[in-house]
């Protein structure tokens, strides 16, 4: 029998969170020790923290293009009018 999953829905991590998470991950495969159940299960739970790290790296990224994006064009619109 499994062991129920008492993880948080994956919507509800912070990049903090995840990040910390994927940290202790890496650490339990690196000590070893573990079956190979568990070592799959650990790296299955890696790769699913890596990607909820990228996705919110890949928000920030695009946040921030975004403002520098809307601040260029206020620089043309500011220059547009003082010609």
């Amino acid at each position: 029998m499994s062991e129920p999953d008492t993880r948080e829905p994956e919507t509800a991590l912070s990049y903090e969170q995840a990040r910390d998470e994927l940290v202790d991950v890496v650490r339990q495969l690196e000590a070893g020790g573990t079956t190979l159940e568990e070592s799959l299960r650990l790296w299955e739970r890696g790769e699913e923290l890596a990607t909820i790290c990228q996705g919110w790296l890949d928000g920030a990224r695009a946040r921030l293009e975004a403002a520098r994006a809307s601040k260029e064009q206020d620089e043309i619109e500011d220059l547009d009018e003082d010609e």
